[in-house]
């Protein structure tokens, strides 16, 4: 398979299909009208819910963190003798 066959294979399938997209569509217009048939106490659940999910997300899927190096963690430094044990004798 050539290059140009794999990028064009890669595009196809990372791509929703319209079949696809017309049933997400329609089960959005289905729970938006579901959602008109709750109490307003339901609403607000479902509301909180939505509102945990979505911080929770956006922890998730930011930029991982990097930690603080470590203080002894310098070229020469105890790591690379043992961890801070005295290096080994030279004969």
């Amino acid at each position: 398979m050539s290059a140009f066959a794999a990028d064009d294979w890669a595009r196809s399938e990372a791509m929703s299909s319209q079949e696809e997209i017309r049933r997400v569509r329609r089960l959005a217009d289905r729970v938006k009208a579901d959602l008109g048939d709750l109490t307003a106490e339901e609403q607000a659940q479902i509301g909180e819910a939505v509102a945990v999910v979505r911080r929770s997300r956006s922890v998730m899927l930011g930029m991982p963190r990097i930690g603080q190096p470590c203080p002894t963690c310098t070229p020469g430094g105890p790591h690379e003798q043992g961890h801070g044990r005295r290096p080994p004798r030279r004969r």
